[in-house]
């Protein structure tokens, strides 16, 4: 009876310590205190490689900054960059083209402080990757 007893505390500590310890894999988002928490962020999370023209990604980027309700202040469709205001602080983001098929979108911060909270970029961004299929229309 005392070995049975024994099995069944060990099995259960056993089972306790797998499934209690958090798993990492290697594509895991950042948590929300993460993202929301201001901290220096590297130069190479503030751009990223969309496929996708460089026009509608400049209007994808609108429409991310203003579903974001960030605070538009200025726009220049020809030169591609908006100027905007998130969390009290200003950002710019620039639209440019790497080819026929893709368009670069860099965001940083308009001040050069690298010190804010990560999830301003990755909000826009993952805004544009979800609505990528649903490109703008122009209609002149």
């Amino acid at each position: 009876m005392a070995r049975i007893i024994k099995k069944i505390i060990c099995i259960t500590c056993f089972l306790m310590l797998t499934f209690s310890s958090p798993a990492y894999c290697v594509g895991e988002q950042m948590s929300l205190s993460t993202l929301i928490t201001a901290q220096n962020v590297p130069f190479e999370n503030c751009y990223k490689v969309f496929n996708t023209d460089n026009v509608s990604l400049f209007f994808l980027t609108l429409s991310a900054i203003n579903a974001n309700r960030f605070e538009i202040h200025e726009i220049q469709s020809r030169s591609g960059y908006v100027l905007f205001t998130a969390v009290n602080k200003p950002f710019l983001a620039s639209v440019s083209n790497v080819n026929r098929n893709q368009g670069l979108l860099r965001i940083t911060p308009a001040d050069g402080n690298y010190y804010f909270q990560p999830g301003i970029v990755l909000n826009i961004f993952k805004f544009i990757e979800i609505n990528l299929d649903k490109k703008p229309q122009i209609l002149f």
